[in-house]
């Protein structure tokens, strides 16, 4: 069978009444294309009738989990069954609208691996904005991945992209920025953004924690990822360094004025700092070792080439 241009990807979770809706015009907006598609969707474990509403669409990929694992998992399911070209996702409570769809391939001609969708104006509640706001301006300063909106889902990826990620916890927020610490170029283009018309939202404070650490993560592999000896090592010397100071002064103290120590917590502070720059030191090494054995294991280097010429 001939490959598809474009693979539409989107998790569904308790989406009852929206599904049937949803797969007509995603359908609609993929002819209108004129161009050969499919349409993937990922069960995450509904406890409505999602799945037998699903079951009953034509053209569909349908993917079903035994249990509920999470959006993230649903989206990596979804883009490792997709044999398009490129890879569009998208949510599934119809608040994206598939006609967007047109906007992210045409913003993706002018040269970009990834178009990333922005809800320009959010028919969201005050509290979800609220939140979403404070998550953006967290993720300007620890990411920096030059989008407005990393929480929008509708989003357009060349298939390639996906050749080496695999997607844990919360991370599809992230997965432009995860790419252009590859070296991929990511656009970002205006969409539409329509209220909830059934079901409710899965977004809670949980989810919220949860995006937080990963943040973390992505930050940590954008800053550390090939030279965790420089985080924790470079931490580990200057805590040792202060103890070793602190140390130094209790020595003088005792030496040159007789003062008594055993009633005085610094020692123990000096010592603790020693103790505890040694071991962070320790644990860079450990983990500049393991960061090693990552990259040889998967047959890699921590560098993506985009081509070679040869002339």
């Amino acid at each position: 069978m001939e490959r598809p241009y474009l693979s539409v990807v989107v998790p569904l979770y308790n989406e009852e009444g929206n599904v049937e809706k949803l797969h007509q015009k995603i359908l609609e907006a993929c002819q209108a294309l004129g161009k050969s598609f499919e349409i993937i969707f990922v069960d995450d474990g509904s406890k409505d009738k999602t799945a037998q509403e699903a079951q009953d669409l034509s053209p569909l990929k349908f993917i079903r989990f035994r249990r509920n694992y999470g959006q993230t998992a649903a989206f990596d399911a979804g883009i490792k069954e997709a044999k398009g070209e490129i890879i569009v996702t998208m949510d599934g409570d119809l608040q994206n609208d598939p006609a967007d769809i047109k906007l992210l391939l045409e913003e993706m001609d002018k040269g970009y691996d990834i178009v990333s969708g922005w809800r320009f104006k959010r028919k969201d509640t005050f509290m979800k904005k609220f939140f979403s706001r404070g998550a953006n301006l967290l993720r300007k300063i620890l990411i920096q991945d030059n989008i407005h909106d990393s929480g929008c889902s509708l989003k357009a990826y060349k298939a390639e992209c996906f050749k080496d990620v695999d997607l844990f916890g919360e991370m599809h927020r992230f997965i432009p920025a995860i790419l252009q610490l590859q070296g991929y170029k990511v656009g970002e283009v205006k969409v539409s953004h329509h209220p909830r018309m059934h079901g409710k939202t899965k977004y809670n404070w949980k989810r919220a924690l949860k995006g937080f650490v990963d943040m973390i993560s992505v930050w940590f592999w954008r800053k550390y990822a090939n030279r965790p000896l420089h985080l924790f090592g470079g931490i580990g010397i200057v805590m040792s360094f202060v103890g070793f100071l602190i140390l130094l002064w209790m020595a003088a103290e005792k030496i040159f004025f007789g003062a008594a120590l055993a009633e005085k917590i610094w020692p123990l502070i000096g010592i603790f700092f020693v103790l505890a720059g040694m071991q962070l030191f320790v644990s860079g090494l450990l983990a500049d070792i393991m960061v090693k054995n990552y990259y040889e294991n998967r047959n890699g280097m921590n560098y993506s080439i985009k081509e070679i010429i040869e002339k």
